[in-house]
This record gives C-alpha cells, structure tokens and sequence, in this order.
C-alpha cells in the first residue's frame, strides 16, 4: 500500500522542500478483537480465576506482605483516633439522615471492615459522611411525610382513624402497610431505615455496575468548582436543618425545594419558644469545639495526634445532662435509648427500591466521586497507585453489602483522612482498629448516650462544616483566578443551598457544561505579528514591538472548528482582515456591470445629476492590502464536517479576490479530516502548497509567490 506524503517548506540555506511520511496505521478488524476479548474474558484457568479473586479482594495482596514492625504502630495509633472520632460523628451525623445512632454505628463498623478488604487505598477513611448523610436524609423524610408520618422526632402524631396504632412498650406509631401484597406492621424508625436501606443498596448496585462497564469517566463532569460549590450549599442546607436543634424549637423538617429557607422562616416564627437550656448547652459546646479546633489546625505540627474535642464534649455533656436531669427540668430533647448489639439482617425491601431508584443515582455518583478523589488524592501524595475501578467496587459493595444490616449509604470523608494520615497511617489495617472502637461502642457502650442532648450533637455537626464553610472566602481569590470557574461554583452553591441538593448538583453539571460550550462558540482570535529577527509569531494586541508581514495576514483561531462556533470564526475572520470576500466579490461584480453600461449609455447625466465618472467612484472595488492569508491551525484540535466546509468556502472565496489561503501547524486529525474532506482536491496534489508545518514556512512561501507574480508582470 502506497502511503501519503505530505510536503512542506522550509526556511534553510537552500529554502528546500522536505517531505514527511505518514506511518501506516493497520486497521485492526472490529469483529475479531471483540471476538478475542469474549474468549478472554469468558476463559477461566486457575491463574486467570487466582488473579480475579486477589484483583477482587486486593487484602489478599498487600495483607501477607505487612511489615508488622514498621506499619503497626501508625495503623494502631490512627485507627483509634479516626475510631474515637467516628463515634461521636455517627450519631451526630444520625440527626441529618433523620435515623437512630444505632444506624450510623452500625454503617461506620461495616464500611470500615469491607473497605479493609476491597480498597486500594490505605489512607482513606470511608465511612459516615454528612453530605451523604443529608441526602439519605432528605429522601427518608420525604418517604415518611408521603407515608403519612409526622417528621417532628419529638413529637407523637395524634392518632387517625383505624389506621395508627401506638405501641406503648416502645412509644413509637405503627402502621399497617400493604404494598404489593404484603402486609407489613412498620413502625416510623422501620419504614425509615428501610428507606434507607433500600436507598443505599441501589446506590450499591449502581456504583458496581459502573465499575462493571467501566463508567468512571462520569466523574470528569464534576469539576473541582461544582463539587466544592454542591458541597458548600449542602453545607448550609446542613447548617440550617440543625438550627433547631441548637435552639431547642421544634418545627416539622421542611421538604421538598426551597426548604432552607422555608426552614429560616419557620425558625424565626418560632424563635419564642427557643429552651434556654439548649441555647446555653449550644453556646459552650461551640466555644470549645471551635477554640479547640483552632487550637490544634495552630499546633498541629507539634501534635502527635489530634485532641479528641468532640468525644470528651460528648462524655462530659452526657455527665451533666445525666445528672442535671435536663430532660425532666428544663425539657431539653435527649437522644434516647441505644441499643447494644446487632438487629438481625434483613433484606432490603424490592417495592422501596423502586420508590428510591431516581434517588440512589446522584447519591451513587458523589459517593464515587468523593472516594475516588480522596484515593488519587493520597496516592499521588504517598507515591503509590490506586485502581479507580476496584474503587468503584469498593464502595459500591460498601453500600450493598451494610444495607442488609441496617446501614445506609457511605463515603470517604476528607476530614478524617486528613486526621488519619497526619496520626500515621500506614495501611488500611487501621479502618480494622476503627471498627474494633465502634464495636466496643455497639456492644457496651452505646446505652451510656441516653441522656446526650441533641443540641450537643448539632453543635458537633456544624462545627465539622468549618471546611466547607471557609470556601466563602476563598472566592476573591478564585475569581482572580478563573472567572467562570467563579460563576460556576456561585450558580451550583445557590442551587444546591435554595432548590435542593440533587438539583444543585445537576444544575451545577449542566452549567459548567454550557460554559465549556460557550467558550468554544466565542474563543480568542487574533491577528499574528513575526517577533523581530525570529521565526516565531504572536497576538498583535498582546505584546508590543511586533512586525506585521507585508502582503500577508496571519489568523489564529484559538478553539476546534465546528459546526456551533462557525459564524463565529468567519466573523471573527472578516472583522480582523477588514475583508469580507462575499462583499467584496459582489462589489466588483457590480462595478463590472455598472461600467458596461457606462460603455454603452456613453458619459451621459445621471437623473440625480452626477455624472458617470461620479457614479462610478461609489463602486470601485476596495483596495485589498494582503495577498496571501496564514490561517494558524495549532490550536484547533479537531474538525467536524462543517469546520471543513468552512475552511473550504473560505478557499474558494479568498481565491476568487486572488488571494491564496494557506493553512499552518495542523495536527495530524485536522490534515486527517481535510483529506477526507476533500479540501486538498482528489489526488493531493496541491498539498504541498496549501499545507505547512510551521507559520514561518507559510509566510515564506507567500513571499516567494508574490516575489514570482511580481517578476512575471
């Protein structure tokens, strides 16, 4: 097979033409690669199968070559301060999920205990989230309102009739349920977690068939500035649905859009009924959490490990509330019974998996997004690899697998994997010794929170928001760096904040995209100027003491040429070159007629009185200063089939005027579709003339066939 030669000119002693030749790409056959992939995939060896299962479970990997010695250590001393950490940020974080703090301790033992053995990464903390926890949140109290359940958590809803019951052994309302057939006596704690469960276990199966089909490219949509904006609106959704806490009113949970600042009015209708008692607990919890926090981010270089600030707020509230009788005197709402041990498993129900299916997919998207970044995150850090599809696995059957024991959905969390790898993490073997301290805490421990008061935790909730909060003043200096990303962090964290949180995030992606678009519709382009006594060419308008070319115009265009940014580039083309050839064609088009009317009517009066000479002057042609035009094709990645159109009408039109167009630094893909295109002509013959690897060579060439037309006249 003949292969192509392309042509070029270039500037040496001898202004020689060198060719280059083009590699032959063999065309593999479609059908026989997909056929070798099936055999492949579907052999089975007892390599392949030893492999998928160590690919699987990468524990099986890492775990035998532990350096005890050198890893123990840091694993143990990390894993007990993420482990002290986690607990009372689960049952915090229970109060967004709108679930008991039985739920969340059992969601922070599992995670940490699959991820152990199906991460990659080994400083990641995957476990209870609040940005995950308020979007389970948002969904459960949704479901319950449309079930029919009062949202309040203090207060018991009156009794309808026949269909409420009140079980006075565990003072919770039962519903009779039946759906699909199957009758069901559900409570509102029930039917909430099994909200939940259902809710997380779709999640579950989403995030492992997108590792199945390989679909973490989605991940590229969330940019840097729609994940930190979606996360500073949810953070101030978060904020406000704890207020009431903070203050000890009790309006209903607001759902549906809007609901922040639904929630801020129903608070300052009811701010008189704010408990005094919460506000003081409130007020103290906030000054030493943060004066702590402070504290520690000042000395933290000097610090082994970070204070455990919010567990010994925990233990001390607790004390107090315990032994001032908080409840009963000042009627300040406590957390409640916790339960030891394990519920038995239980399968999550099929008919809440299909109210929750639309919901589980934004879930099931963040989730990935936050782990896997946090993972590439560490790795790229700590000098080594993770596989974003066995990341994806992980957290999917992080999801899946808890959902059958009462767990909901989970993430990695930033703020603890800061924690966790400034304590000395070494290995995932310290999620392991974080799971060993909830589990003390499930199966001894969790009954001691009773008199915790709620307050205490939304302090702890809103403390954590510090991050996502401190964003706000980062966006003058984000604005000094990018204006759109600006824009696009403003418009995805007032929807996040005022519509809803799935709708943020949409809102977010589809607005970053458009911006992308625009941006491409209307890029830079510019007119080129040669560097004095070099080779090289710029933006006339952006840098001084640049020699424009005689006889020759240099067009950038700093963007892919296709079919949305079209009118733009001839736009863009005419206005810099103060040329438009249709015009200007019909302008010469007219003169030529006008004259050969002249010539035969003779040098007669016009009826408005001028003369034929006059008449005349109004239609000469324009006086063209450049007679070659350079059309800079370096920054245009690609071309769709309108782009090669459009470079093919300005050809004909400009050659039309007598001016040659040439094009420079195209990249193998555009010479690819002008060929294909036809803009070369059927045998490429004229190629070498139309194409050139460097401005330089072009402008070159241009001289030399002005210096030919001139010597021929």
């Amino acid at each position: 097979m003949e292969r192509p030669l392309e042509a070029t000119k270039m500037e040496n002693s001898t202004s020689s033409c060198f060719f280059m030749e083009r590699k032959a790409h063999v065309k593999a056959r479609r059908k026989e690669i997909v056929l070798a992939k099936l055999r492949k995939s579907f052999s089975c060896t007892p390599r392949k199968l030893k492999n998928f299962v160590m690919d699987f479970l990468p524990v099986l990997r890492w775990l035998p070559k532990y350096q005890c010695k050198e890893y123990i250590w840091g694993d143990v001393m990390s894993g007990l301060v993420i482990g002290i950490i986690l607990v009372p940020q689960a049952i915090a974080y229970s109060l967004l999920a709108g679930l008991k703090p039985i739920y969340s301790l059992y969601t922070s033992f599992f995670a940490n205990i699959i991820y152990f053995l199906m991460g990659t990464s080994r400083h990641v903390s995957v476990g209870i989230f609040s940005l995950i926890s308020l979007m389970v949140g948002q969904v459960v109290d949704r479901e319950l309102l449309l079930a029919g359940f009062d949202l309040n958590d203090d207060v018991t809803p009156a009794l309808g009739p026949g269909s409420l019951q009140t079980d006075s052994q565990f003072n919770t309302t039962v519903f009779n349920l039946t759906t699909e057939g199957m009758n069901a006596e559900c409570g509102k704690e029930c039917y909430a977690i099994g909200i939940a469960t259902a809710l997380t276990f779709v999640a579950g199966v989403y995030q492992v068939l997108m590792g199945v089909f390989r679909l973490g490219f989605v991940s590229m949509y969330l940019s840097e500035s729609v994940l930190d904006g979606f996360a500073t609106g949810a953070s101030l959704t978060i904020l406000t649905a704890q207020v009431k806490y903070l203050i000890g009113i009790k309006i209903p949970r607001s759902q549906g859009h809007g609901m922040l600042v639904i929630t801020w009015i129903n608070i300052f209708r009811n701010i008189s009924q704010a408990n005094i008692c919460d506000i003081i607990t409130s007020s103290i919890c906030i000054v030493v959490l943060v004066t702590a926090k402070e504290l520690g981010d000042r000395y933290k270089h000097k610090l082994k490990f970070p204070l455990p600030t919010e567990l010994v707020v925990i233990v001390v509230a607790t004390l107090v509330s315990h032994y001032g009788n908080l409840n009963e005197v000042y009627s300040s709402s406590v957390s409640g019974a916790i339960p030891t041990g394990f519920i038995a498993p239980k399968v999550p129900r099929f008919d809440l998996m299909i109210r929750v299916a639309i919901d589980a997919l934004p879930l099931a998207v963040v989730s990935f997004v936050f782990t896997v970044s946090l993972s590439e995150m560490c790795a790229k850090k700590y000098a080594y690899t993770i596989r974003a599809n066995q990341e994806m696995f992980a957290v999917g059957f992080c999801n899946i697998i808890p959902s059958f024991f009462h767990s909901f959905a989970t993430s990695a969390a930033l703020a603890k994997t800061l924690v966790k790898t400034s304590t000395g993490c070494q290995t995932q073997v310290s999620g392991v010794i974080s799971a060993m301290v909830v589990l003390l805490v499930l199966l001894f421990l969790a009954p001691l929170f009773y008199s915790l008061q709620k307050c205490v935790l939304a302090c702890i909730i809103i403390v954590s928001l510090r991050g996502a909060l401190r964003k706000f003043r980062d966006v003058p200096a984000r604005y000094h760096v990018n204006k759109v990303d600006t824009v696009v962090w403003v418009v995805t964290m007032f929807a996040s904040a005022l519509i809803s949180t799935e709708i943020g995030l949409l809102v977010g992606i589809v607005f970053s995209m458009l911006c992308i678009i625009v941006r491409t519709q209307q890029p830079r382009t510019a007119l080129l100027g040669q560097i004095p006594d070099t080779n090289f060419y710029e933006d006339d308008l952006e840098y001084e003491n640049l020699s424009s070319v005689p006889k020759v115009k240099i067009f950038r265009f700093e963007a892919p040429l296709y079919y949305a940014n079209r009118n733009y580039f001839l736009k863009s083309l005419y206005r810099l070159t103060d040329l438009d050839p249709n015009l200007e064609a019909a302008r010469r088009k007219k003169y030529e007629k006008k004259e050969r009317q002249q010539l035969k009517e003779g040098n007669q009066p016009t009826v408005n009185g001028l003369g034929s000479r006059d008449t005349t002057l109004q239609l000469v042609p324009k006086q063209i200063d450049f007679q070659a035009l350079i059309v800079d094709c370096s920054s245009i990645p690609f071309l769709d089939t309108t782009g090669v159109n459009t470079l093919k009408e300005i050809l004909k039109d400009y050659k039309e005027l007598n001016i040659s167009v040439l094009l420079a630094c195209c990249n193998p893909s555009v010479i690819d579709s002008l060929k294909r295109g036809g803009y070369f002509g059927k045998d490429f013959g004229s190629m070498q003339e139309m194409l050139f690897y460097s401005i330089h060579n072009a402008v070159r060439f241009a001289k030399d066939q002005k210096l030919t037309a001139d010597s021929s006249v």
